[in-house]
């Protein structure tokens, strides 16, 4: 049986742009009639591989494919091609404010993220008091729309609710670089509780000190593709390699 939480095989995908920037069918035609929507392929023949309990980082430059690689593992879009295996309940923290709903409460939005997740009405309860609790949001805050959030407190919200559980598997994208110091700090405890516990984690971050602590594993991302994987440390090296001239 295998040990990997995540089997992605010859994963590829594409997504569509207006090249023409026509808005209209008379505008299309008039600047030729070229393909409309063609495809731009971001993610070329992904084989990647992590193991069950292992703190996973994934390097790359912006625009490199790292949050369309973590959306295809979450399963929010399909691969165009490929097979992609995941073992587990995932808890993903994708980008700021992913997954709330921004006209409902902070609260509202917890009771709904928990039902999505499965959880019962008594369960609901418990993880309400732990997810205020660890986002350090006050009552006042969590009885306002969502919408009115700063950043930070967007930050807050959406880390707390998606570790207010034992997940099998925590994606971090990016979303941490945006809330106060004594946060970061806190987060990054929860996280390694959760990896200590048995979750596999996966983190993406453009702080190679955090990634060097944090994690044990890694692989870098070049216009779509893995150019490199293993060591943590020879990981970064090449990550920060991409940046010299």
């Amino acid at each position: 049986m295998s040990n990997y939480a995540i089997e992605l095989t010859d994963v590829s995908f594409s997504f569509r742009v207006n090249a023409t920037g026509a808005n209209s069918l008379r505008e299309w035609l008039l600047r030729g009639g070229k393909e409309f929507f063609p495809k731009k392929p971001v993610l070329h023949h992904i084989h990647l591989q992590i193991e069950k309990g292992i703190c996973f980082a994934i390097l790359g430059r912006n625009g490199s494919g790292k949050s369309t690689l973590l959306r295809i593992i979450s399963g929010i879009i399909e691969a165009d091609s490929g097979k992609v295996e995941v073992k587990g309940r995932i808890a993903p923290v994708l980008s700021l404010g992913a997954g709330l709903e921004p006209e409902l409460s902070g609260y509202d939005n917890m009771r709904l993220l928990c039902t999505l997740m499965g959880f019962n009405p008594k369960e609901i309860g418990q993880l309400i008091a732990a997810i205020a609790d660890f986002s350090e949001l006050t009552a006042s805050d969590l009885q306002m729309q969502v919408k009115r959030y700063s950043t930070g407190m967007m930050a807050r919200l959406t880390f707390s609710i998606a570790v207010a559980s034992q997940p099998d598997i925590l994606i971090i994208d990016e979303v941490l670089a945006v809330g106060d110091a004594g946060f970061q700090e806190k987060c990054y405890r929860r996280i390694r509780e959760i990896n200590q516990a048995g979750a596999t984690v996966i983190f993406v971050s453009h702080s190679v000190p955090d990634v060097l602590q944090l994690c044990e594993q890694a692989c870098v991302l070049a216009d779509g593709k893995i150019v490199f994987f293993g060591d943590v440390k020879e990981s970064c090296d090449i990550y920060t390699r991409q940046f010299q001239i």
